[in-house]
């Protein structure tokens, strides 16, 4: 049978760009989201598929996910989420808090603390999803529980000193994980669906991509100016190479140690941050309005950039693949390796 060509390449185009399925479609969604919303909101299929199914993609991927977590490897997830937490969390938020001391709420190059709290101490879980669904395994994706415990206000309040008027209820944990534990759940009762979800994450990454992209308005990115832009571009190196050593040195990952600089983003829900921070402490008003626009063009800045920076790594060490294609790759290597040794001669 001969293979199909392509009379335009999109899938393959796409796939030789760092990220390519998941930053091409975000950049798309942003466009639109921006330039033309209202074609993305003449309703029916059109409606849900490329602007509200955002939410449903990504929990049908967690959904996928939680089918390939097992007895066996569950130990080996909920050690990949601690890391995550520790280094992309609690280690930059506490240095930015260690600043905050020296410099008081002001911050440094007109960038508060309040914005460096709100764009570092959590991380993008759609952009975790979609690469670690791409490149990643079943320890990455199941990951994602870090962020659904640092996505929102929770460890910035904390680290300002507003813990107690923190509120994150359970319930809102409890539905972000609800998905991952059904999929555990029929994974573990009938091995079938496991198989029949496992081509899921890769699937629906352009669509919810897209969906997420649409929620960047470009002209918040625009009214964050260099501060802006200066933010996002030391998010995602630094928080991202955090936890790039956490996974080198603590989760002992060795070339596909770069998977970690793909959660050195900022959620999008932390755009609201800064409100919600100054309504717990009403001292932090005067902050309110320019972090909040530095902190939308870190969004948009810290998703292209920690999926480039992570798939670069990953093809500088020759792991830019998933670690089926590389089992897949190993198992033809050595049937060709067996093929080709020569027949002992017979005496």
């Amino acid at each position: 049978m001969s293979a199909t060509i392509s009379r335009v390449p999109i899938y393959d185009t796409l796939n030789r760009i760092p990220g390519g399925l998941m930053i091409v479609p975000l950049i798309l969604g942003s466009i639109f989201g921006t330039l033309a919303p209202s074609a993305l909101e003449i309703g029916s299929f059109t409606t849900a598929l490329f602007k509200e199914g955002a939410m449903a993609f990504m929990g049908l991927v967690i959904f996928a996910t939680g089918m390939q977590i097992t007895p066996r490897n569950a130990g080996p997830i909920v050690g990949t989420a601690s890391v995550i937490l520790l280094t992309k969390s609690l280690i930059p938020g506490v240095l930015i808090a260690l600043l905050g001391l020296t410099t008081g709420m002001n911050g440094l190059f007109g960038i508060s603390i309040l914005a460096m709290l709100a764009a570092m101490d959590n991380s993008n879980g759609g952009i975790w999803l979609a690469f670690t669904g791409r490149y990643g395994d079943q320890r990455d994706r199941g990951a994602y529980i870090a962020s659904a415990i640092n996505d929102g206000p929770f460890f910035t309040l904390i680290l300002i000193g507003a813990s107690g008027l923190a509120d994150i209820p359970f319930e809102v944990f409890m539905a972000a994980i609800i998905p991952l534990l059904l999929g555990i759940l029929v994974g573990n009762l009938d091995p079938k669906w496991t198989e029949v979800l496992r081509p899921v994450p890769e699937m629906v990454i352009p669509f919810f991509s897209f969906g997420l992209g649409t929620g960047i308005n470009l002209t918040d990115v625009v009214h964050g100016g260099i501060t802006g832009l200066a933010l996002g571009l030391v998010v995602a190196p630094l928080t991202g190479g955090l936890v790039y050593l956490g996974y080198r040195y603590l989760l002992k990952r060795g070339r596909r140690s770069g998977i970690g600089f793909a959660a050195g983003t900022t959620a999008g829900n932390s755009i609201a941050t800064p409100a919600i921070a100054a309504a717990a402490d009403p001292s932090l008003q005067a902050y309110v309005g320019v972090a909040t626009t530095q902190v939308a063009a870190c969004v948009l800045v810290s998703a292209l950039m920690a999926p480039a920076i992570a798939s670069w790594l990953l093809k500088r060490n020759g792991e830019l693949r998933s670690p089926e294609e590389a089992q897949e790759a190993n198992m033809q290597q050595r049937h060709t390796t067996s093929c080709s040794r020569p027949e002992p001669i017979m005496k």
